[in-house]
């Protein structure tokens, strides 16, 4: 897979490590980059200019890369290179880094955005997580298929502890991808069950969360928006 990055930052030159280790193709994009920069990634690609511009994304054949990374830590500058990428270049996926959150509302289909990755609202996601008992916490939002990975920790007291997942009806949309449990990853089956303190993980839609968390822990908080 060959994968052009717009930043040259601490994340994109994370990025491209991660993707040069699992034998991908990497060309950087930084207009501030040197030599210094391009040695901590001297498996990859460089080139020093401005990937806003048109010129630049021709010259590093965009058109011929399977996906264009948007990691700089500008917003106008990733939304700018992902549009670009989508609409006159053709580039099948595009990412874009969100850096900050109020901003998020901006990074979709219509900015030529497929996936955007809020690095706040991603670490937030995770420190709900990890201290979050009978909460829904949404994990990551897929733009294009608007749905979302959430994961809910279920709480001692819930209705379908010992039920085997075969008898429980989801909520429209609603999927159970993989159980938690003991730091180990289960694939559910239909003759599993759930025990209390299992972090279920699922895709589901905005529609649909709030149904799946009274099911799950229905005496543990109010539905969102409700004590707004």
């Amino acid at each position: 897979m060959r994968v052009v990055i717009a930043g040259a930052g601490s994340v994109g030159r994370s990025i491209a490590r991660e993707l040069l280790h699992n034998g991908h193709q990497v060309l950087l994009i930084d207009r501030d980059a040197d030599d210094v920069q391009a040695s901590r990634v001297p498996d990859a690609a460089w080139l020093l200019a401005d990937a806003c511009e048109i010129s630049v994304l021709e010259e590093a054949k965009v058109q011929e890369c399977d996906v264009v990374v948007a990691a700089t830590g500008d917003d106008k500058a990733n939304l700018v290179v992902s549009l670009l990428s989508k609409t006159e270049f053709g580039v099948p996926r595009t990412v874009a880094r969100v850096n900050n959150p109020k901003n998020e509302w901006m990074f979709d289909e219509s900015w030529g955005v497929d996936v955007a990755v809020s690095t706040p609202r991603l670490m937030t996601a995770l420190v709900e997580e990890a201290v979050s008992v009978g909460d829904l916490v949404r994990i990551f939002q897929f733009q294009q298929a608007r749905a979302s990975m959430v994961e809910l920790t279920i709480p001692v007291g819930s209705p379908y502890i010992a039920r085997p997942l075969g008898e429980v009806t989801w909520p429209a949309d609603t999927v159970l991808v993989g159980i938690i449990r003991d730091d180990r990853p289960i694939a559910p089956s239909r003759d599993d069950t759930v025990e209390a303190h299992d972090e279920l993980l699922f895709i589901t839609t905005p529609d649909s969360e709030d149904e799946l968390e009274q099911m799950l822990s229905p005496s543990n908080r109010l539905p969102r928006g409700a004590d707004d």
